[in-house]
């Protein structure tokens, strides 16, 4: 008997944080229900699958939530295999993302602009196949 493979994720539309999970979840291919949540307005999903936080976005997988975005891409990455990696297999690559993730969400709330080097982005984004160049 093949294992049910239920995902929902609970956003909000304009989150950024959703936004990434959602990107993570069509990277690997993976089919998810998606509940558009208010943010002045949460659902009791919300607290029954966040208790601590409330916040979103919240990843449900066969009824177990997942919570924080960088969390859930890390879960997404380790769950599936199919499709490309998320997270960085070299551990000094796999620092350096968690370093500008942990810096960005550090900075939230605050008036400080991360800017990463836009050559750095496109060296990550090619070697990880994805985007290709034509010659």
């Amino acid at each position: 008997m093949e294992k049910e493979d239920k995902v929902m994720l609970l956003g909000i539309w304009a989150s950024p944080y959703t936004k990434r999970v959602e990107l993570g979840l069509k990277l690997k291919g993976i089919p998810y229900e998606y509940k558009e949540e208010d943010m002045f307005n949460k659902s009791p999903s919300v607290f029954k699958y966040n208790p601590v936080y409330k916040r979103l976005p919240v990843l449900v997988h066969n009824g177990n939530p997942i919570v924080e975005s960088a969390i859930i891409l890390q879960y997404i990455d380790e769950t599936w295999q199919n499709g490309p990696r998320i997270v960085p297999d070299d551990p000094y690559r796999r620092a350096k993302a968690r370093f500008w993730d942990k810096l960005h969400s550090t900075a939230e709330g605050e008036s400080i602009q991360i800017c990463i080097d836009p050559r750095e982005e496109l060296t990550f984004l090619k070697e990880n196949k994805y985007i290709s160049y034509r010659s």
